[in-house]
């Protein structure tokens, strides 16, 4: 199961984070678009909301994850992924540790983990799976933390072996910058969620993006 998952995790391209669209209230309808318009990965970030919630709304990712044969991650809750049965986990520098999340999940899932600078990058946890780059450019979902620049994405472009995506203020105007800097896999929130047609800004992304061997 673990080699599966990870196979899917090295093919995998476009990454979206997504809340439980409680403002929509289109949770089910806009997963299934995303993910038959070609999203890889798909994840739960509901900041500060209680187990019980993330439970109730991660059942709906789990299952179109499963229609789709997609990831399906859960933002910093090693213990809500683990009762959800999800792919894995994503944590952040100051989240809980990679390690940790790897005692509770076991070694089948995949544990991602954010990264900020080439230090991040130099000194991040064997037990992390994937990790990521950015914020490229300055985003609202990460307030008070500055862009880190596409030099940040050349960077790791040529130093990290183990699957990574460029994060941060990326869209369908800027996705070929990120690509032309060494980017083939992205995260994104905005450019999906916020669109008037989620299906087909992840197609275009998707479009942009170069294949993987």
């Amino acid at each position: 199961m673990g080699e599966d998952i990870r196979a899917h995790l090295a093919r995998a391209r476009l990454y979206v984070v997504t809340d439980a669209r409680r403002r929509q209230g289109d949770l089910a309808s806009f997963l299934d678009a995303i993910l038959g318009a070609g999203v890889d990965v798909v994840q739960l970030r509901e900041k500060g909301s209680e187990a019980g919630d993330l439970l109730r709304w991660g059942e709906v990712f789990r299952e179109a994850a499963a229609r789709h044969g997609t990831l399906f991650t859960v933002n910093d809750r090693p213990d809500v992924a683990l009762a959800l049965g999800a792919d894995g986990v994503h944590v952040g520098q100051n989240d809980l540790p990679a390690s940790w999340a790897r005692r509770v999940l076991g070694p089948d899932a995949i544990v991602g983990v954010s990264c900020h600078s080439p230090e991040d990058h130099a000194q991040a946890p064997e037990e992390a799976d994937y990790l990521t780059a950015g914020p490229v450019w300055a985003t609202p979902t990460k307030p008070g933390r500055p862009g880190t620049g596409l030099e940040f994405v050349r960077s790791a472009a040529a130093t990290i072996a183990r699957p990574w995506f460029a994060i941060g203020g990326i869209d369908a105007a800027n996705v070929h910058e990120v690509v032309e800097a060494g980017a083939r896999r992205i995260v994104v929130v905005r450019a999906v969620c916020d669109a008037d047609d989620p299906a087909g800004a992840a197609r275009a992304l998707v479009a942009a993006l170069p294949s993987l061997p």
